[in-house]
């Protein structure tokens, strides 16, 4: 929430006009953005190259491993008798804090809001303050030597050891699609607040939806007192008020507030109802927090049913069906992930029909006004913990109440946001119980170990109670089950990996039935236009020591050259490779999220892995780093439509079935055209069919037996409901694209109007206008027909073209 302050008591922002220098060390001041990183304060001095370029990252390790200080002088006059508070929102990571000569505090959790009492540094006119970094990396090392018990650390970070002892954005280390640049830096506001009878700490909002439809909104206050003192308080939503006057005593304060909302406009997901959101002001003495709230239930469906458990979101008494991908930091050096940036991301979220994103665990609780756009643009939000992939030392107790004051800030200061949906324990740290030596020998210990941190989170929740559902872990089957979440499909949440991993044909997705599959995907390498940012021309082949350092998971250049053929003919070129490495990438997205939605309800969401990038590299995003938008992230927009038509095999029978699905919460009658068609252009009608499609499931609409597509056939359907609100096409290709015999195409694209306009004389697939680029189309990368010219109507424009660029128009070649 906003932090507002009536009059002289207005705190003072230290955000501008900070310097930077090595602390031993050549640089000396240079201009320090706030907020902002050290890396790309000494890069806008010239003082680095491009940690981005080609294979320049290691040459830059003396930055983590260097101490550094970041100064600001200010002039300030202290009132007499007065105390005053110095907060910092996030500091990355180990920091001492000096003002004036004097040491006022330490800092040492990203994750953590700071605030220290400055009443006796502060001085009359000219002060200087000064956060001295120390080496992120040098402090891993000398937590992991002092640790009784070996800790071990994921693979992903052996450049940067032992990050897991900190408390730390965990893929700052490197992961498999970052770099390991381990950015230091100041990540929110700087505030001198007056706190001479008290400081106003965390608010916490809770809501009670009532059978009657009214909503009881219940604030907690927590501050601490100085002294005693008579203090008032206020809380005003929707013409409703509240107060309280009291007496408060030396120590931690909380004060409830409560009002009753009759009636309410609720908040709703994307798709499902508006995003209405009420004002919301709470005071405490002097001092106002202000900002937006929307006003809904949330519930995690986890009952008994045939098959095992479910895992279903319920919204607002409603069963609503997750599409969407998991997020990272929006870059790897923080300065550049601002809010135009994330709000162009997220933009593209929705615009590709998600409702849902994944705050992954090993990233970072985002800014306020993440959650502020998600709130906005109706995004719900499954956050984690930030937790991923390691061992953790919850053996230590200091280590570990710094988590669980973490934890209880962050629930705290996420708890107004509407789009929040979930709190979860962490990513994959019960399976990575079984990645290290240490905790396969003596599993109990560090099962125990683990036990402590996830027990600690859930106690926060439940203390808390900030009516949003916690869940463990992801992937898990359960409340304290520590089975395999990657292969069991029929509770819990599921890691499907096996395609990827495992160098599984496509058609594997279709073994399994998930509940809610969380995390799965297949990678690609960005587009040439992306490449040509990090390379020189001789670095574009796709095993080059180049391509190779832009790519993080070992042995990933090889899997998408090899999976690719599979279904391809090899391509003659390196460009051709790009974008055939994209089509494959979406090809692989496609066969599983229209299969698991054709098993709507027993699989409630899908979201894949991933939404974007941090840096220019090969991976599972389906926006490119920079945000253009993919092959598959064009594809995302049909396959998460909210009303779907796909066709799926039948395994025991051999008949294609084709599936109606329907996430709206409302009936939907289809009319269907559907046709059998060769490459060279002939076709014939398979009929029509109308069908009502019931609210929230899917439904079977028809079979076709064997042997009713010829040899040479695939299909192809179109559907339209009476409003033309709900409208759209596929097709089916009971074969894999090289199996089949192309036709060479005459395409043609003509411009009316500001549009374009591609048209072809012979069935082709895959066609995309302006790969890369950062126009933002209507539609592109889609099937061509004949008898079906296509507008590419821009929807928006995301920046400006790179020079010397130029579209094209690529397509699937025979």
């Amino acid at each position: 929430m906003h932090v507002t302050t009536t009059g002289t008591d207005a705190p003072l922002v230290l955000n501008a006009d900070w310097t930077l220098k090595q602390a031993d060390g050549e640089i000396s001041e240079v201009p320090f953005p706030v907020p902002g990183d050290v890396h790309s304060a000494l890069l806008a001095q010239n003082l680095i190259p491009d940690p981005y370029w080609r294979d320049t990252e290691p040459a830059l390790d003396w930055v983590h491993e260097s101490e550094w200080l970041a100064a600001k002088i200010f002039t300030f006059t202290p009132e007499t008798g007065t105390r005053y508070t110095l907060t910092f929102q996030s500091v990355d990571c180990h920091a001492v804090v000096m003002l004036n000569g004097t040491k006022v505090g330490r800092c040492d959790n990203q994750f953590l809001r700071w605030d220290f009492d400055v009443t006796d540094a502060l001085r009359p006119g000219e002060n200087r303050l000064e956060l001295h970094f120390l080496s992120n990396s040098q402090h891993a090392q000398e937590c992991a030597d002092a640790s009784t018990i070996a800790i071990p650390y994921i693979a992903q970070n052996n450049r940067l050891a032992h990050f897991n002892h900190l408390r730390k954005t965990q893929c700052h280390a490197g992961w498999d699609w970052n770099i390991a640049l381990s950015p230091l830096g100041i990540y929110g506001d700087v505030l001198l607040r007056k706190s001479d009878a008290f400081r106003f700490d965390d608010v916490i909002i809770r809501q009670h939806h009532h059978v009657d439809g009214s909503v009881e909104l219940e604030t907690e206050l927590h501050f601490e007192a100085f002294s005693v003192i008579d203090l008032d308080a206020s809380l005003s939503i929707a013409g409703q008020s509240a107060h309280l006057e009291r007496t408060v005593y030396p120590g931690e304060n909380r004060f409830k507030l409560t009002v009753l909302v009759e009636n309410p406009r609720l908040w709703w997901p994307v798709g499902h109802g508006d995003q209405h959101l009420y004002d919301l002001e709470l005071r405490l003495g002097s001092e106002c927090r202000a900002g937006k709230i929307g006003l809904r239930s949330v519930e995690l469906d986890t009952s008994e049913d045939g098959v095992g458990n479910r895992f279903a979101f319920r919204v607002n008494g409603r069963d609503i069906f997750m599409r969407g991908a998991n997020w990272i930091p929006a870059d790897a050096l923080p300065a550049r992930g601002t809010a135009d940036t994330v709000r162009d991301f997220l933009q593209s979220a929705v615009d590709a029909n998600m409702n849902m994103i994944r705050v992954w665990g090993g990233g970072q609780y985002e800014a306020d006004w993440f959650y502020d756009l998600c709130d906005e643009l109706g995004l719900m939000v499954w956050q984690d913990f930030m937790f991923a992939c390691n061992l953790y030392p919850a053996h230590q107790r200091s280590w570990l109440e710094s988590v669980r004051k973490e934890a209880r800030q962050q629930i705290r200061r996420l708890s107004h946001h509407a789009c929040l949906a979930l709190w979860c324990g962490d990513n994959e740290l019960v399976g990575a119980l079984k990645w290290f030596k240490e905790s396969e020998e003596d599993r109990d210990r560090y099962l125990a170990i683990y036990d402590r941190l996830n027990h600690a989170l859930e106690e926060a929740i439940e203390d808390e109670a900030p009516g949003v559902p916690f869940w463990p872990s992801s992937p898990s089957v359960g409340r304290l089950n520590f089975g395999d979440g990657w292969h069991v499909d029929t509770s819990g949440d599921m890691h499907f990996w096996d395609v990827w991993h495992s160098a599984k044909d496509f058609e594997h997705y279709r073994s399994v039935r998930p509940r809610f599959c969380s995390e799965f995907g297949f990678q690609s390498f960005p587009s040439m236009k992306v490449i040509k940012t990090f390379t020189v021309p001789e670095d574009r082949n796709v095993s080059s020591t180049v391509m190779d350092i832009h790519q993080r998971n070992a042995g990933g250049n090889a899997r998408i050259v090899e999976t690719l053929q599979r279904y391809f003919r090899f391509p003659d070129t390196f460009e051709d490779m790009v974008y055939l490495s994209q089509v494959s990438q979406g090809l692989a997205m496609k066969t599983a999220i229209e299969f698991w939605r054709s098993n709507n309800p027993r699989c409630m969401g899908t979201l894949y892995w991933q939404l974007n990038d941090t840096w220019p590299v090969a991976s599972w995003s389906s926006l490119e780093y920079g945000g253009n938008w993919k092959v598959t992230h064009y594809l995302a927009k049909r396959f998460f439509a909210p009303v779907l038509v796909t066709a799926q095999p039948d395994a025991s029978t051999g008949e294609v079935v084709l599936f109606a699905v329907n996430d709206t919460p409302d009936t939907v009658s289809l009319k269907l055209d559907i046709r059998a068609l060769r490459f060279d252009g002939k076709l014939r009608s398979l009929g029509e069919e109308q069908i009502a499609c019931p609210a929230t499931g899917s439904t079977e609409i028809m079979r076709l037996a064997p042997g009713e597509l010829a040899a040479g056939e695939f299909l192809h359907f179109t559907w339209c409901d009476p409003s033309e609100q709900h409208q759209g096409e596929n097709e089916y290709l009971p074969n894999r694209p090289k199996d089949y015999q192309f036709s060479q195409p005459r395409l043609s694209l003509d411009t009316r109007d500001g549009d374009l306009f591609v048209s072809t004389d012979r069935p082709v697939l895959f066609v995309t206008y302006d790969h890369g680029g950062s126009t933002i189309y209507e539609d592109n990368c889609f099937t061509l027909l004949p008898d079906r010219p296509r507008r590419l109507k821009p929807v928006r424009k995301r920046g400006q073209s790179e020079p010397g660029t130029e579209a094209s128009l690529d397509f699937l070649k025979g």
